[in-house]
Parts: C-alpha cells; structure tokens; sequence
C-alpha cells in the first residue's frame, strides 16, 4: 500500500483502466489498496473528496483513523502505542510529483509512546506488508465469494512474533471462510497446534546407481518421518520453540533452584497436609531454573506466555548485588523475588536451612547410608565449618573430613530420599515440628503471592 494519494484525479485515471486487466493502465496496485484502506476504515474515496466542510472532511478523517487503530492492534501486538492518521490536504508545491497539485490523501502512523508520527511508506517492510495484507484480505472478504486463498510464503518480512499475529488472522478472520493453503520456509509460520494440517514439500532425488542422480519430482507428502532433515527444519524449529514455551511452566510458575527443591518442598507440604494445615498451592507449577543468575534469562523467555512468575532461591552475601540489579531492572516486582533468608529471617540460607540440624543429620545419614562411625549429628554438622550459618555448606564440610572411600556429598540425595520416605517428617518430636513450622512460613508466603 502506498502511503498517499492524489484525490482530484484519482476516478479520471481509474476510469483509462482495463476492467479485467487492471495492471494496464494508471492505476498502481499500491494506491488500489490505499482504496480498500479507505473503505476498510470505514469510509471511502468519494465520501472524503465531496465533504465541502472543514468538519465534516475532519469528522470523516477522525471517524477513519479511530476505526482503522482498532481493526490494526487487534492483530498487531508488537506495539499496542500506535494509531493510523487519515490526513487530507492541499499539496505544497516543494513535494514530488504528482503530490505537488491538487488535494492529497495521506495515512501516517504516530508512536504515542514517543509523540512521533512517520508517513505509512517510511515504516518496516514487516509493517507495511502486514497492514496491506490485512486490508487487502478484508475487501476481498467482502467482494467474493468462495475462494481458495495461495499464498507464498506470506510474512517473510515479519518478526517472529509479528508472524504468530499473522497466524492468529489467518485462523480466526480467513479459514471460517475460505481454505487457506501458504508455503513457508518460517519455523513461526508452522502452526504448532494444528500439526495435521502441515504438509512437506520437497524436491525427491534418489540415486539409482553411483554418480547418477534422478529426480521424482516434487512431491507434497504428510509423511515427516520419511523427509529429510532440511525438509523437515521449519517443522522441527517450530516444535523446538513451542515445548520451550510450555515445558516445565504453568500459568502460575514457580522458578526455583533445582529439582531438590522441588523434592523438598512435595515433601514437606505433603507433611503439613497430613497435619491437617496448608500446603503448597496446586496452581503453582515449579520449575528449576539452575539459581538466581539464570532468572532473568528465564523469565525473558518466557515473557511473552503473560506466566505469573515468582522465586524462591538461595541466598548467601555474594547474591545481595544480584538481587539488588534484578530488583532495579524490574525483571519481576520486588515481592515476587523470594529468598529463604528474607523467610525465615536469616542472613542466608538455602532451602535446607528450613530443617532442624538434628533432623537433616538424620536424613544425611540415610540418604548416604553412612555407617556408625561416620554418621552426622547435629552438633558434628555444627561444627564442621563455624564461618558459615548455611546447614548445606556444613553437611559440605562434614563430609570433606570423612575417611577415603566415604560417598560424596550432593545436594539432591537427600532431597531424594525423603520424598521416598515420608514417614520420617511425620514424628511428633520436637525437630520435625520446628522443621514443619519453618516449611510453614515458606508456603505461607508462596500462597500469598497467588
């Protein structure tokens, strides 16, 4: 679509056009679908050029603009800040011809973000393309009838995302009414949701005998398994993006350290349930996101599922920085990023720092299936390492110092073993209770955020 034009002239030109072959003649297909903007946006080339009054030209002209923003957003997400400007003036005599006689119609989008608007034909190619696709589209809509829509490879100029919005026009204004058949090399041009419908195209060459080659043919086939790779890349770009938009996430996602924290935190919810109180919250799905340094990667990833995201994480003196720049970045709001220490009123701790130290020796003893000479107690993990509260990096310690050929301590071994024995957090003693009322507080603020 071209960006303006010229109106006193426009029905004189358009009346030298061949009516079949209209690419003969004065007429080019830019300012025709200029045209089908006009009237998509509610108004058409006639009614503007006859408006004899200022406010009936500028009610025309407002009336235009307002309805053709809102047809645009509802298919284009990239940037809800822009709105269509349908200006008519008289020609300065400094534009380029034809523009310099006469009165000239003119689309302009603003940015209201940056207070700037630019002429339609200085915006991306992406842009253009996707705003004369979907008027074009519309007028066709409303002019024939039962079509069977070709095209090929539609959107190249679009951004990914921009190429989803695409998808999402295509099945919502153009497949109730006509069958739709593209072809695409774009892994975001593969509607994942709708696999049968993909079909593969491919240029089938075998070789009958060494040095000679001879083709089939092309060939379109619904067979993937049997395609080559190169064939097959968009489809499998396009199924790699979509399980990274859902493995692992939920609509309320949970981003913890690892997966012993998930085994710790099942265990000890289920514990508390089983004492008749709250647990963790079944909306929230949690997902080890490897520690505080790969949360803002994860939730840019992720960031355009619209997830209620927060964190729960480890905290020792080095991360006080680390959660100072995701606050001061804005990656989440402040009270979504969670850690134990702030919980439990520590000034630092792990997810372990939630078990009483006579409770966790007895579960490192287990876990490692440590003999009687070996085995932790709270008052040896204690002492193992006195520059540090953290129980984790004492359970570290305490096992540096045992004698060779004793197991190697890691942090998921007991979280392993407690989700597979739960008996142990259902003891009336006084460590399990103290454990289980700082799981309380844990949860209590997890449940809060929902």
């Amino acid at each position: 679509m071209v960006g303006e034009i010229r109106l006193d002239t426009f029905e004189a030109r358009k009346a030298k056009q061949h009516p079949v072959f209209t690419q003969w003649g004065e007429i080019k297909p830019g300012e025709q679908v200029f045209v089908d903007f006009l009237e998509y946006a509610g108004t058409s080339l006639k009614e503007i050029a006859t408006a004899n009054t200022y406010e009936s030209l500028n009610a025309r002209c407002e009336a235009a603009s307002s309805h053709i923003t809102a047809q645009l957003l509802e298919y284009w997400t990239q940037n809800p800040n822009i709105e269509f400007e349908v200006r008519v003036t008289k020609a300065e005599a400094g534009d380029p011809a034809p523009f310099n006689e006469g009165i000239i119609a003119r689309a302009r989008v603003k940015n209201n973000l940056h207070k700037l608007s630019l002429p339609f034909s200085e915006r991306s190619a992406g842009f253009v393309w996707f705003f004369s696709f979907l008027v074009k589209f519309a007028q066709v809509q409303k002019t024939a009838g039962n079509l069977i829509l070709l095209l090929d490879e539609p959107g190249l100029t679009l951004h990914g995302k921009a190429q989803g919005d695409l998808l999402r026009y295509f099945d919502e204004k153009l497949a109730p009414r006509h069958q739709v058949i593209y072809t695409t090399h774009s892994p975001f041009m593969v509607p994942a949701d709708n696999l049968p419908a993909v079909r593969i195209v491919e240029d089938r060459i075998f070789q009958p005998r060494p040095g000679q080659w001879t083709s089939e043919g092309t060939k379109v086939r619904d067979d993937t398994l049997a395609t080559d790779r190169d064939t097959l890349f968009p489809l499998q770009g396009a199924l790699g993006y979509e399980i990274t938009q859902t493995l692992f996430v939920g609509k309320h996602t949970l981003l913890i350290e690892g997966p012993g924290d998930i085994l710790f935190l099942e265990s000890l919810s289920s514990a508390l349930v089983r004492r008749g109180k709250t647990g963790l919250n079944r909306r929230w799905t949690m997902c080890p996101a490897g520690g505080i340094d790969k949360i803002q990667p994860f939730v840019a990833l992720f960031s355009g599922q619209k997830l209620d995201i927060a964190t729960l994480s480890d905290y020792a003196k080095p991360d006080k920085k680390k959660f100072e720049s995701l606050r001061q970045n804005k990656v989440l709001e402040s009270e979504r990023l969670l850690n134990f220490a702030t919980i439990l009123g520590l000034q630092e701790a792990d997810i372990e720092d939630i078990f009483s130290p006579a409770l966790y020796a007895e579960v490192i003893n287990e876990a490692f299936d440590l003999p009687a000479a070996n085995r932790a107690t709270a008052q040896l993990l204690l002492d193992a390492d006195q520059n540090t509260t953290r129980l984790v990096k004492k359970a570290e310690a305490f096992f540096a110092v045992l004698p060779p050929g004793a197991p190697e301590f890691n942090h998921f071994a007991p979280a392993g073993w407690l989700f597979f024995n739960p008996g142990v957090l259902d003891q009336k003693t006084p460590e399990v209770n103290e454990t289980l009322d700082r799981a309380e507080k844990v949860i209590a603020a997890l449940n809060k955020l929902l």
